[in-house]
């Protein structure tokens, strides 16, 4: 048992904890009902039960939210549009928000995704600088989305390429070079096409 003056008191039982409570005027809290005796607290307990609701809005206050915001396309968004876009991306993201990207497609233009990759894959690299990608651009029915998450920006000594003086060095051993087989080709056979009446 553990007094009102957080003195160990040492294994006590039941009814003299009580009266100890009762004689202090404060209440008798079991604290670690799991331990061999359980373990007792006399304390007040509606000021107990206050200070541990201001230390978990205290709590509250210090997380940080991350939001997802997004950013919508189409396939033919013309390039100033998604300029503009990619500016907003970057000034949620230096906020701390993660962005996700998405292209809808509409009718044909679920055909070309090849365009909608592009479109992600320039929007990523514009933004490169201080994201990273977090999930890569996926379809899911009739969207393509990416989502960018805000990522320590590249170090200066990383970004910048080496002198040309400066490589790499080269293993010393040699690699024998096989001599190519040649394969003969065989000439197409022609095919008589019958031509279209008039």
């Amino acid at each position: 048992m553990i007094g009102p003056n957080k003195e160990n008191i040492g294994v006590v039982p039941i009814e003299k904890a009580l009266q100890l409570a009762a004689q202090a005027g404060l209440d008798l809290i079991e604290v670690a009902p799991d331990r061999e005796p359980p373990v007792c607290r006399i304390l007040d307990f509606g000021k107990f039960n206050f200070e541990r609701e201001k230390k978990e809005r205290e709590a509250r206050k210090a997380q940080t939210k991350i939001e997802v915001k997004e950013i919508r396309l189409r396939p033919k968004t013309s390039a100033a549009d998604r300029h503009f876009k990619t500016k907003r991306a970057r000034e949620w993201i230096k906020t701390g928000n993660k962005v996700r990207v998405t292209i809808r497609f509409r009718g044909r233009e679920i055909d070309y995704l090849d365009i909608a990759l592009e479109d992600l894959k320039e929007i990523a690299q514009e933004l490169e600088d201080i994201t990273v990608v977090e999930a890569p651009p996926g379809v899911e029915g009739r969207t393509m989305t990416m989502v960018l998450a805000p990522g320590k920006p590249k170090s200066k000594a990383a970004a910048q390429p080496k002198p040309a003086g400066e490589s790499e060095p080269k293993a010393t051993e040699k690699v024998e070079e096989k001599p190519t087989e040649k394969v003969e080709e065989k000439p197409a056979e022609k095919v008589a096409v019958p031509e279209a009446k008039k």
